[in-house]
């Protein structure tokens, strides 16, 4: 019997790894994988897909269009394949084809009716999308978007997981308040993951009255971009909002084919030409292997410069790192894993990008709720730490405040060095209740 069980957990691993290999080559034939994610539902996120897809494909560009929202596809509708079916082989899947230069799978070509519903857990879905990589021929391509379901859950930790080396993340937001406040935890799950963030798409920031010619700012408007100037992260873009592309929607056509010179068209060639560059520059910073350094690629914000990691220097503009204000809970002068009851917190100040300063102040009585808006008064941006309870970073994201998780016990001038250098190796979250 033990060897029976030894021989299976064998077996079990040898798949595992040939599996592994399999899609390690297939991605392998791809130069940029991007996620496109959104914090919240709602904001036209596959919409922004599948036009910056076709927008790439216009510009030349070999692309594929992957859908891995398993319980709501649309991206099928959106693309005008729906009724159109994968070729199933042996051991592979070829794409619907859905244009010059552009390839799509998604659950919503495999469904037989479009009524049905995929009523699967977590297990089932990352089965899924891992075939969606592994087995599908994708080709050579210069670009896979990854479409992905609101949030943060299976989906597109699934995705991060299963490809490592991907080039980052777009993130989608409308303009309002409420829409801006679940992206800034989607930036804090980037960067728990090591994620780059590629950019911030402001979607449905205004719309053109077609009997006036007016503005209006019908979701408000800016959100989205002071959010990625506060975060430190590049902004790609304001699309407006445009009546025009519900009709191609539902009508399954190119928006970009039937209104080119629109100003919605422009705003999303403007917003693929300074993600290109982005991804140029990222390239560079990289080095001939390609290969980034931990958390070496993170953008930019506009305008800036990002530092080398491990060249012992301070960025001259590392992202978001001009004015900040870092947290660091501390004990004995280094960082303790006790966030909510450490003593002294040392609040490191930053002026164009260096250390300024350095203050040990004593927090208040530990209540919940009391130190986000504590920290928040001291003018703090980003809160290094070893753990914190979920609902904690969800109280200090409402309050503006970046919290970076799972960072090693070092004094607070170590860390925000490391993190000045792009070299801040974080590891796994140890307080999450």
């Amino acid at each position: 019997m033990k060897e029976n069980l030894e021989q299976q957990q064998k077996d079990f691993q040898q798949q595992q790894a040939l599996e592994q290999q399999a899609l390690q080559e297939r991605m392998s034939s791809i130069t940029h994988k991007i996620l496109i994610l959104s914090g919240k539902g709602g904001v036209g996120k596959s919409t922004v897909a599948a036009n910056l897809a076709v927008t790439l494909a216009r510009d030349g560009k070999r692309v594929g269009l992957l859908d891995v929202d398993i319980h709501g596809p649309s991206i099928p509708k959106l693309m005008g394949i729906m009724g159109q079916v994968p070729q199933m082989g042996e051991k592979t899947i070829t794409p619907v084809k859905a244009g010059e230069r552009l390839w799509v799978m998604s659950m919503g070509s495999l469904l037989q009716h479009q009524d049905l519903a995929v009523i699967w857990r977590g297990p089932l879905k990352m089965g899924a999308i891992k075939q969606f990589l592994k087995d599908v021929e994708w080709g050579d391509l210069d670009f896979l978007i990854i479409d992905s379901p609101p949030g943060t859950g299976d989906e597109p930790l699934s995705v991060a997981q299963l490809i490592p080396d991907m080039d980052g993340a777009i993130l989608v937001t409308s303009p309002q308040d409420l829409s801006v406040l679940d992206v800034r935890k989607t930036v804090t799950f980037c960067r728990q993951l090591n994620m780059p963030v590629l950019g911030v798409v402001e979607n449905m920031s205004g719309l053109v009255c077609p009997h006036c010619g007016q503005g209006i700012d019908v979701f408000k408007r800016g959100g989205g971009e002071r959010m990625a100037q506060e975060m430190g992260l590049p902004f790609l873009g304001q699309i407006p909002i445009d009546p025009q592309v519900v009709e191609a929607s539902d009508a399954g056509v190119s928006f970009l084919a039937e209104h080119p010179d629109s100003p919605t068209a422009t705003a999303f060639e403007k917003a693929v030409r300074t993600l290109l560059a982005g991804l140029d520059g990222a390239g560079k910073r990289r080095g001939s292997s390609g290969k980034p350094s931990a958390k070496a690629d993170r953008p930019a914000a506009a305008g800036g410069k990002q530092g080398k990691a491990g060249s012992g220097e301070a960025a001259a503009d590392p992202p978001a790192a001009k004015n900040l204000k870092i947290a660091v809970p501390t004990a004995e002068g280094k960082l303790t894993a006790h966030f909510g009851h450490c003593r002294q917190f040392a609040i490191v100040e930053l002026a164009g990008g260096r250390i300024k300063q350095t203050r040990m102040v004593e927090p208040p009585p530990h209540e919940p709720g009391v130190l986000p808006e504590w920290l928040q008064g001291q003018g703090v941006n980003l809160i290094i730490a070893g753990g914190m309870g979920r609902r904690a970073q969800d109280l200090f994201v409402e309050k503006g405040i970046e919290v970076l998780i799972g960072a090693p016990s070092l004094s607070p001038e170590e860390l925000v060095g490391q993190y000045l250098q792009g070299a801040l190796q974080t590891g796994d979250n140890i307080c999450d209740h």
